[in-house]
């Protein structure tokens, strides 16, 4: 999406982050990352709610810049 001008930002959750990096790099992207707790498949609707709260600023931020 970065590609087509689209600001774009992977987000993961945090055991993940070196397997991203390692991903990121094999492909010469350059994109924006943002790690959320883990797990979060057995999370609930305002579990998820809460956790897109923590990082929802960071998010915005990384979009615009």
């Amino acid at each position: 999406m970065e590609k087509r001008g689209i600001p774009s930002v992977m987000v993961a959750s945090a055991p993940f982050e070196e397997a991203a990096q390692t991903q990121v790099d094999a492909l010469g992207l350059d994109i924006s990352r943002i790690f959320v707790p883990h797990p979060i498949q057995d999370r609930t609707d305002e579990e998820m709610r809460e956790m897109v709260d923590l990082v929802f600023d960071e998010l915005l931020d990384t979009l615009i810049e």
